[in-house]
């Protein structure tokens, strides 16, 4: 429960320090002195919107800070998954807003973001503003309503956890089966270009090949011409006085080699130029080959040609440069064509695997079904008791629970509140017959219903009372009381009726004071004479009579 909020420079708070006492407490003050303020507060608390606006005018910053006793509500799980400090009996909870726009949020002094702070604050504080009762037109609301009542977490985590994967299932079946459908519309023309890329069969390095080819083939006879010259000339001709260089280096060597052994300085040149007469026999073998493969070949020089045309056209329409490129062209369009088959099959598995999802998530469906048969029709009889003691004898409530064909996301249940005031009307959807203070009482006993399953500590309405006077407001209050009696809940209730004021535990009273140029909002535990004051004010307006005082000790008496 909340055990002392702390607010500094909040709009209209310079600052405030201020107890809170367990069981039922009620918080009153003239329409404007700051009750919404202290609210808002709190709603910075629970992790909402930061606004440079709400800081007091000339100060840097605001702070709100709450202490909360946390001892037997079993938080330390939530602790450990933020990876916060876990005090068992106390939790302090603070939000700083800076001038320049930076907002800071604590939990125990650690730093933490503002949905982490909104996280732990939600297990510790409810506040019913006065436009919740517009939840009660809200579907999911009601149907939330009834899973609390039902207590199935648990399998409603297995369920929305199964519907998830469904989902998410279904958008890759989607996507599959449009790549699918946009592959399947290339096929025919990917299957002709692997066939003309197959038949060619470009082969590493063809390119250079082909053109070295095509240009020897071009030039044959020049190339044999030129080749039978040079042998010529290396070997000689078949003439007598032809005598090639081969025979000459040949006779030069051996004269080196006579005049050798009177002339040792020529020995290492006669060496010197056997090597050279080996390398030109080499040579000159070597010619000889390349004479006789020299070919003069116009079939052959067609064939290259034409082989080498289609290689360019090729290249040219798939913009590549080489045959390198066009085969690993032809792979990738083979692994296209491969994807279909498998896009073929994993669209099959995983049609599959959503029918075999969306069987088990219906089994997860029929069993939260069962449990809200069984919650709504607890709802609806303590609904319809709690309405009994707020002054509705003849109001009949119910929780109309209806299936659906297709799994939504919290199953296959829709939830419809039904109810009429009077007896000759039968019930019919909340929202389009009840009036305010209908509403009012509903959603209070709505509240009392489900704040006990929940097991929250401190739950705060802001005037839950709307449309509702004399009688049954004292109705309400005997069950906002009774919230509290014997449960370890916290219930502040922020009213203008004395007849609610009169039946808390503990009485806060919110005032605004001039300070000079300014005027600050104040707020103070009442103690009991006080608390006469202050109800005899609420009874009779600015003049306060004894007649109203006495009025006001017969309320608190009759507490």
């Amino acid at each position: 429960m909340l055990t002392h909020l702390t607010i500094n420079n909040y709009v209209l708070i310079e600052s405030l320090d201020i107890d809170f006492q367990p069981g039922f407490s009620v918080m009153t003050g003239e329409t404007g002195a700051g009750k919404s303020i202290i609210l808002g507060a709190l709603g910075l608390l629970m992790g909402g919107r930061a606004d440079t606006g709400a800081i007091m005018p000339g100060a840097a910053k605001c702070t709100v800070e709450g202490i909360f006793n946390i001892e037997g509500y079993d938080m330390q799980s939530l602790f450990d998954e933020n990876e916060l400090d876990y005090e068992p009996s106390e939790c302090i909870l603070r939000r700083e807003v800076s001038s320049n726009g930076k907002s800071r949020a604590f939990v125990n002094d650690s730093p933490v973001s503002a949905s982490v702070l909104r996280q732990i604050a939600l297990r510790l504080l409810d506040i019913h503003s006065q436009h919740s009762n517009l939840l009660l037109e809200n579907p999911a609301f009601q149907l939330g309503i009834v899973d609390t009542v039902a207590g199935h977490q648990d399998l409603m985590n297995q369920y929305r956890d199964s519907y998830t994967r469904i989902v998410e299932s279904r958008r890759k079946l989607k996507e599959l089966e449009e790549n699918l459908a946009k592959r399947q519309n290339d096929e025919d023309y990917l299957r002709y270009q692997l066939e003309q890329l197959d038949e060619f069969k470009p082969q590493p390095g063809e390119d250079d090949e082909l053109k070295e080819l095509q240009s020897t083939l071009s030039h044959a006879e020049d190339i044999k011409i030129a080749l039978s010259g040079i042998d010529v000339l290396l070997n000689g001709d078949d003439s007598e006085s032809g005598v090639g260089a081969i025979d000459a280096l040949r006779r030069a060597s051996q004269t080196m080699q006579q005049i050798a052994k009177v002339y040792p300085s020529i020995e290492d040149y006669q060496q010197r130029l056997e090597s050279v007469v080996i390398e030109v026999k080499d040579i000159a073998g070597d010619i000889e080959s390349l004479a006789e493969d020299v070919e003069y070949n116009p079939a052959r020089l067609q064939e290259v040609t034409e082989r080498l045309d289609t290689l360019f056209s090729l290249e040219q329409k798939h913009h590549v440069g080489s045959a390198e490129e066009l085969i690993a062209l032809a792979e990738d369009i083979r692994s296209q064509l491969s994807l279909l088959t498998n896009s073929e099959d994993n669209i099959k598995e995983l049609r599959q695997q959503i029918q075999t999802e969306t069987e088990q998530a219906k089994k997860l469906a029929e069993k939260l079904s069962t449990g809200r048969l069984k919650a709504a029709k607890q709802v609806e009889k303590l609904v319809a008791e709690a309405l009994v003691a707020m002054d509705m004898p003849a109001a009949k409530f119910s929780a109309d629970v209806t299936k659906s064909e297709e799994l939504l996301p919290s199953g296959m249940d829709n939830v419809t509140f039904l109810f009429s005031a009077n007896k000759n009307m039968n019930p019919r959807p909340l929202a389009d017959v009840a009036s305010g203070g209908e509403m009012s009482r509903v959603m209070l006993a709505l509240k009392a219903l489900t704040s006990k399953k929940m097991h929250l500590p401190t739950i705060i309405f802001d005037e839950i009372d709307t449309g509702v006077s004399g009688k049954v407001a004292s109705s309400m209050a005997q069950i906002m009381a009774q919230m509290s009696d014997g449960t370890g809940q916290q219930v502040l209730a922020i009213t203008h009726l004395p007849q609610i004021a009169a039946k808390g535990d503990a009485h806060y009273c919110v005032f605004k004071q001039d300070a000079g140029n300014r005027t600050l909002t104040h707020i103070k535990q009442l103690d009991q004479e006080g608390r006469i004051t202050e109800l005899a004010h609420m009874l009779s307006g600015n003049t306060v009579t004894e007649a109203a005082k006495e009025n006001a000790r017969q309320l608190l008496q009759g507490k």
